[in-house]
């Protein structure tokens, strides 16, 4: 199975560039993971397939710990998608016809950020998803 961060444009920031690449070469000794940016709402419609599963990460969605968040993440891995594409909307969020498309809404924070630190933010919330699944020392509960 393959997770999919799928985006609406390029990532332009230089730490969030760092941070999405660090991220991505920690997630991928757990998972095949890729961030795929879009150019608009339209591409970002289209380039879902049959078979995935698809979660929007949203400021409206449900709001998870970490380690929820892992138990949801292994709930979704076992249902059995080809992919599992996580979305991150563009300054507009979603329409309406996206977010029907959608099997859940995740909310990273009741604050708003800016589109390219989520992504970061996102990237680093998977890989200690994982590292909780896995029962790895970089998660600690406090």
């Amino acid at each position: 199975m393959e997770i999919i961060l799928l985006v609406v444009g390029a990532t332009q920031v230089g730490y969030a560039k760092d941070g999405i690449a660090d991220f991505s070469k920690r997630l991928n000794h757990y998972t095949r993971f890729r961030v795929e940016a879009v150019r608009d709402r339209a591409a970002q419609r289209a380039y879902l397939k049959p078979g995935d599963l698809l979660v929007l990460l949203d400021e409206r969605g449900q709001h998870l710990k970490s380690i929820e968040f892992a138990d949801r993440l292994q709930k979704w891995m076992n249902s059995g998608p080809k992919r599992l594409v996580f979305a991150v909307g563009d300054a507009y969020g979603f329409d309406s016809e996206f977010r029907a498309m959608a099997q859940f809404e995740l909310a990273l924070s009741h604050m708003t950020f800016p589109h390219d630190l989520v992504r970061v933010l996102f990237a680093e919330q998977l890989y200690r998803a994982f590292s909780i699944l896995r029962n790895e020392p970089y998660h600690h509960e406090g």
